[in-house]
């Protein structure tokens, strides 16, 4: 029985991660689609060979190039530049400086008309410049995974610039684009008089996207501090649910107490973009780098914060907040009786294709409830809000009052809402796959609550028709549907929505107790897919989802039926502290141009839980918690030996110990992971989801997962095991015996520590451990395979000490050694020493996924930057010392593994075990790096205490 429970609880997370991962593989196209265009350019690069190390040191590792777009722009080698403005592009993790090529070449292009003819845009305007874009290579190092990697590169970055701005006359200052990490070198470099602007995309400014160094911890930490006094601008561009490689709410910027320019635009609100963009595609994907580059020419040619942040809000908009520094003309205008054409009350302006300028007046009427106006234009502006290439068309909103005379009175309306939203084309995907939105789509919105005037009119200002485009303009209650349905309630059934019945252009929905949350997805599903009497309208029905003020998304409501509408939102989220963000909930809503015939396509919807899409945002988020927390269970699964042993007991097998762990586990640690999810811990803590009760399945989940991934684990070792021990025993015989390390041994550890202190980071040291103790336990797994029963003879002595030690290169043996000892006892205590070992080594290997991106970022460094670069960091070789020992000492002991101080009677040293399976489940989701600490100083203790003096051949401790 317990080996079928083991058996089914590893088999069923096998299957259980393969449902999580095809539901991670859904996101990307289905919760926020990507529609990019993709981008062309004539690439070159100049390496800039004066940058050496006479500048930075780091300058034999790292190079800076200049690039050129071919034809286009002039090749300057050397001299100062004086007429043109520098950019440094940093590229991110894994990152290549030639993915600057994209904007680069989109800035080159928009300055220019053609190669070396200036664009009319830009002719009039003299501060405007070219701009010169640098970027920096780091050899595609991993610079999420390790902090001293990211010092590098902030040390070589901030070089760079000083040596860029050297080419330039004095004041010249610089503006800084960075993808994923290279975002974090950017804001690192902060605080700086030289740098003018900061554009980072798809960087992870809140949390890391891999927590296993605690170094990044401090620089994140510092960061922090910094940002939220430094008056510099900066834009986060985030792409969303289709970034697979971060999650988008770490994209988010944290709000900042004082009046200094931060934005956080996502990708499906950019306007112009409107659509999920991919980490990769975000430095390629034509909606973003063309608005990405002409912010930057026009931030250039600004020289005080102010006017930087109105460039970057004109040209990185997602329409949350009015345009910087945006107010009405507070000067009343008069309107004659000619100008003006009155409608009725309830009475809809709709305009197609306008060739006369005239203002259109809408009555208010007195005695009715709180009213809204909306406006939408096509292809024209309500100033300073227009598509792109823009028609003649424009549109001012005024409120207007009767006088004496044959005219009316009228003032500017202030806006509550202005932006560019999209009109997508009925019958096809959007945003269209490969293609997208063209810079001249979009429709403006304008919204704002009536002011209570008698006699008031809303003015429609309609000026420079040419006979293209579209006004529309209506008055409507504004009440919101609001409905009281929980969250809890959805997991009985979908909920259905009425759409009132009105002749208005927009109906809000409002959820107030449905859960906002990043791991909980929502679906509508309209009572009609088609919506046949809506593919001739102006505006067809348009679902508008703004969960919080830095997100936006857009979903048609007629799309095919293979198409799902999916609302979610990136706060509030696991791990981001919701005291320094806008707080966040579920709300909607759906606007259209209000055709009788369409609106009656759209009467209902239903709402629901989307389980696919929430099972998928559940498997992005908590890999590292996976890892984590079965490191804890391995952790527990040795606790539970250790207090077997504790018991005057043998050391238990590691298939018992598993059975006795899947016993605790379905009687107590799943029912208690559960309820401890409700406590409302710290959002560094835990799960970070701070007690939410609907979120409180996720740990047992989890930890069911975790279970059954170290059940496999073993299997894996298992195979291992057999297949070494067999081939060592065909290639070097059995293993050899000592009675204390050898001299040779001590002199192998001096070098290694050596090693590690000057050359190679302790990580590669673990992992010889992990390979020494997994052969140890090979072999001795193949001895005892060899013998079938215990000796019941007690004639034979413990061992034969002529040819199983090496006289000449031991230290004198311990006299506790030289006692002999019945065969039975021999048998019991290897016995022993093995099932300690394979606890040991079932830990040690997962400890070591918590090593593996050091690693990877070492053996990275060497086939990139040359065998003969420095690696910075991870050299302090006490870090893996206690590993080394118990590896060795395990490898050759004929005696007792671990001996029982006199203190344990009071307190074992099984908690230990406790300790590190509590950092696991406590700490190990946002810390990783804690459990591998903790169990370093786990390791200590035991060598120390529970080897002590024995290694090199003296007595046990007497303690």
């Amino acid at each position: 029985m317990p080996n079928f429970v083991t058996g089914f609880l590893g088999i069923s997370s096998l299957v259980a991660a393969l449902l999580f991962y095809l539901a991670s593989s859904d996101i990307s196209e289905n919760l926020s689609p990507q529609g990019c265009r993709m981008s062309w350019m004539s690439p070159s690069y100049v390496l800039q060979a004066d940058f050496n190390s006479s500048w930075s040191p780091l300058a034999l590792r790292y190079s800076l190039w200049l690039y050129r777009e071919v034809a286009w722009d002039s090749v300057q080698e050397t001299g100062q530049r004086k007429g043109s403005l520098p950019v440094l592009f940093i590229p991110g993790n894994a990152g290549s400086s030639h993915q600057v090529r994209s904007i680069a070449s989109s800035a080159t292009r928009q300055y220019f008309s053609s190669p070396h003819v200036v664009s009319a845009s830009f002719e009039s305007r003299s501060l405007k410049k070219p701009l010169d874009f640098f970027a920096v290579e780091f050899n595609e190092d991993l610079s999420a995974f390790h902090g001293s990697t990211l010092e590098s590169q902030i040390a070589y970055t901030s070089q760079a610039i000083s040596y860029i701005l050297s080419l330039y006359p004095p004041g010249t200052t610089i503006i800084i684009m960075g993808h994923s990490m290279g975002g974090i070198v950017a804001t690192s470099l902060l605080p700086s008089d030289k740098i003018s602007a900061i554009i980072t995309m798809s960087t992870p400014h809140a949390l890391p996207p891999a927590r296993f160094d605690s170094r990044i911890d401090r620089l994140y930490a510092r960061l922090q501090e910094t940002l939220e006094a430094d008056p510099t601008p900066l834009v986060s561009i985030c792409g969303g649910a289709t970034d697979m490689m971060i999650p988008s709410e770490s994209c988010i910027l944290p709000r900042t107490p004082n009046d200094i320019f931060r934005r956080t635009i996502f990708t499906s609100a950019l306007e112009g973009a409107w659509t999920g963009v991919g980490h990769r595609e975000m430095v390629w994907c034509h909606q973003v780098r063309w608005r990405v580059a002409r912010a930057a020419l026009e931030v250039g040619g600004e020289n005080n914060v102010t006017l930087r942040a109105v460039a970057l809000d004109k040209w990185l908009r997602d329409g949350h907040r009015l345009p910087v520094k945006f107010s009405v003309d507070e000067h009343g205008l008069e309107v004659s009786s000619r100008d003006f054409s009155a409608l009725p009350s309830g009475t809809k302006l709709v305009l197609q294709r306008p060739t006369s300028s005239k203002t259109y007046l809408l009555p208010v009427l007195e005695d009715s409830p709180k009213q809204k106006i909306t406006v939408l234009v096509s292809r024209g502006a309500i100033p300073p809000v227009s598509p792109e290439h823009a028609s003649s068309l424009r549109v001012s909103i005024l409120s207007c009052t009767d006088t004496l005379s044959a005219s009316v009175q009228c003032t500017p309306l202030q806006p509550e809402t202005l932006k560019l939203i999209p009109n997508p084309i009925p019958g096809r995907s959007f945003p269209v796959p490969q293609e997208g939105s063209d810079e001249s789509e979009g429709v403006v919105l304008f919204e704002t609550y009536v002011p209570r005037i008698s006699g008031q009119w809303i003015g429609i200002k309609v000026d420079h028709t040419d006979g293209q485009g579209w006004v529309l303009a209506g008055l409507t209650h504004d009440k919101p549907i609001v409905s009281t349905t929980s969250t809890f309630s959805l997991l009985m059934g979908p909920l259905s929505v009425l759409v009132p019945e009105h002749e208005g252009m927009s109906a809000s929905f409002t959820f107030p107790n449905l859960l906002s949350n990043a791991l909980v997805v929502y679906r509508v599903v309209p009572e009609r897919y088609l919506m046949s009497s809506c593919l001739d309208v102006l505006l067809p029905p348009l679902v508008i989802h703004a969960s919080h003020p830095e997100e936006t998304h857009y979903f048609p409501l007629a799309r095919g039926p293979n198409r799902r509408i999916l609302l979610h939102t990136h706060l509030a989220a696991p791990y981001i502290d919701p005291a320094r963000h806008y707080p966040s909930a579920l709300n909607f809503t759906i606007y259209s141009s209000g055709e009788p015939d369409c609106r009656n396509e759209f009467k209902k919807f239903d709402i629901a839980i989307d389980w696919t899409a929430t099972m998928g945002r559940w498997a992005s988020r908590y890999l590292t918690t996976l890892v984590s927390w079965s490191a804890g269970v391995a952790a527990t699964v040795v606790f539970l030996a250790w207090s077997h042993h504790d018991q005057v007991a043998p050391v238990p097998t590691i298939g018992q110990s598993l059975a006795r762990y899947t016993s605790a586990l379905f009687r107590y640690l799943l029912p208690a992971s559960s309820i401890f999810s409700v406590f409302p811990l710290p959002e560094s803590l835990y799960l970070g989801n701070e007690g939410v009760v609907f979120l409180a399945p996720i740990a047992p989940l989890i930890l069911f997962l975790a279970s059954g991934l170290v059940c496999i684990s073993w299997w894996i070792l298992v195979a291992l095991l057999t297949i070494i021990g067999q081939v060592s025993t065909i290639l070097f015989g059995s293993r050899t015996e000592k009675v204390s390390v050898p001299r040779s041994t001590i002199l192998s550890l001096a070098i290694v520590c050596a090693t590690i202190f000057l050359f190679v980071p302790w990580q590669v040291a673990y992992l010889g451990c992990w390979l020494l103790h997994l052969y140890t336990c090979a072999s001795s797994s193949q001895y005892f395979s060899t013998i079938s029963d215990r000796p019941k003879t007690d004639a034979v002595p413990l061992i034969q000490r002529s040819g199983r030690r090496e006289s000449s290169g031991s230290l004198p043996e311990s006299p506790t050694m030289s006692s002999d000892r019945r065969p039975s006892e021999v048998w019991d205590m290897k016995r022993d020493n093995l099932n300690h070992n394979l606890h040991i080594l079932l830990l040690m290997t997962w400890l070591l996924p918590l090593t593996a991106p050091v690693l990877a970022v070492w053996v990275r460094t060497l086939l990139t930057a040359g065998y003969t670069t420095p690696f910075d960091g991870d050299h302090n070789f006490l870090a893996v010392f206690p590993f080394l020992v118990l590896a060795d000492y395990a490898s050759w002991t004929p005696g007792k593994l671990f001996d029982r101080p006199n203190f344990e009677h009071q307190l074992s040293s099984r908690w230990l075990f406790a300790i590190i399976a509590g950092t696991a489940f406590i700490c190990g989701s946002r810390k990783p790096y804690l459990v591998l600490d903790v169990g370093r100083v786990a390791v200590w203790v035991i060598v120390v205490f529970k080897i002590g003096r024995r290694y090199w051949g003296g007595l046990p401790w007497s303690l």
